[in-house]
């Protein structure tokens, strides 16, 4: 098939030549939940700051890096929210849209209907074969290649040696650089775990979330690399390699993280970070249980941000997550610094003024670390119900 040619929505000259600029994002990860909190709105909310910002910049394309669901059978509320968010960008807005499948999402079920995006200039890439079709817009080549396995590396060039993604990557980027057009920018899109180099076999082989590394040296023959699948944009320090990193924060060990899209112009080559503000942040807050519901301690704090909560008590405190939740509603997780203590003379007068559910929720906690959530509450309640009507009965 013909290289694809795309005529831009926003083009101008620079230094006599036409130059491109586009916005690298990945990871939405549409339907995903934060313990028990949907976070479909969030992402809503930090869409519409994603189109301000590209609108701001004036952008002449949407590169999207894989993970658009978070599930490969994702829900009909994210099949929803993610056709109009690409609607909205395509069809509304009249952006090019350049988008591969990751390794969350189904590629059978997202190419469907791919036939006719392009009609729109929607590029939707969810099979190896399509990585060597490049899309032109402007004065650059983009690469769109999709999450793969090494097997269909081997079936696609016919190769009984190919058995790791780096061996992979070296037949790919080889049968890409006979499509490189002389005079063009070249851009690579791809969902993958890159390393900073090479390799050697008395090494241990870095894996993160199944996925080989990718040397990045490997690379070294694209004008810049659009990354997605680790959600920390400065999981890699290279120029022209980047990971956008997600739009949101999906776990407490990315509390400390600024998330955002990077804009990138061609050429000359210039890219810089816009970050994207969350509706609801990710915090961790450690104390004690009676300073964390003092008024005067969290009359400052953003109590409806999502909050991993570390106690300092080593006393049992009967419906401690209940009693935290009625100040703080968004709390992810409960953990103790240290463990439980109960003093021996009193022990079993204690355990015995506590009624069933407190006794199972204190076990739980000391035994696990964190307290029941929402559902195995609700699990436990029926349980022990259904234990006290049998004694009734009985």
């Amino acid at each position: 098939m013909a290289a694809i040619m795309v005529i831009l929505k926003q083009t101008y000259v620079q230094n006599g030549g036409v130059k491109m600029r586009f916005l690298h994002t990945a990871d939405w990860h549409i339907g995903k939940r934060l313990h028990d909190f949907d976070l479909i709105e969030d992402q809503k909310a930090a869409y519409q700051q994603m189109i301000q910002i590209a609108e701001e910049e004036k952008v002449d394309a949407i590169v999207i890096a894989g993970d658009l669901y978070d599930r490969a059978l994702a829900s009909e509320e994210s099949v929803q929210t993610l056709n109009g968010m690409l609607e909205d960008l395509n069809l509304k807005r009249h952006w090019p849209v350049l988008a591969i499948s990751g390794n969350h999402d189904s590629a059978i079920r997202l190419e469907t209907g791919t036939p006719w995006y392009q009609a729109t200039h929607f590029y939707l890439h969810t099979k190896l074969a399509q990585a060597f079709d490049p899309v032109t817009i402007g004065d650059t080549q983009f690469f769109l290649l999709p999450y793969f396995e090494p097997v269909d590396a081997r079936l696609y060039f016919d190769r009984d040696d190919i058995h790791t993604v780096q061996a992979a990557m070296e037949a790919i980027v080889a049968e890409m650089q006979t499509h490189f057009e002389a005079g063009k920018q070249h851009v690579l899109v791809a969902h993958f775990f890159a390393a900073g180099s090479s390799h050697s076999d008395s090494e241990t082989k870095i894996e993160v979330g199944g996925l080989n590394a990718v040397p990045v040296d490997l690379m070294a023959c694209f004008d810049y690399v659009a990354l997605g699948h680790l959600h920390n944009r400065d999981a890699l320090h290279e120029d022209r390699v980047r990971y956008s990193g997600s739009p949101l924060k999906f776990s407490v060990s990315e509390k400390d993280q600024t998330k955002g899209v990077w804009i990138v112009d061609t050429n000359p080559f210039a890219i810089h970070f816009r970050a994207i503000t969350p509706i609801h942040d990710v915090v961790e807050l450690t104390n004690n249980f009676k300073t964390l519901i003092d008024p005067a301690f969290y009359q400052d704090i953003n109590r409806n941000d999502f909050i991993a909560v570390t106690l300092t008590d080593v006393d049992v405190i009967p419906n401690v997550m209940q009693e935290l939740r009625q100040i703080y509603p968004h709390i992810i997780e409960l953990h103790r610094q240290q463990a439980l203590t109960v003093d021996a003379p009193t022990e079993g007068v204690q355990r015995r003024q506590l009624a069933p559910m407190t006794l199972l929720t204190d076990y739980f906690e000391a035994v696990t670390g964190h307290a029941l959530d929402d559902q195995q509450q609700k699990w436990a309640e029926q349980s022990l119900q259904k234990l006290q009507h049998h004694d009734t009965e009985a």
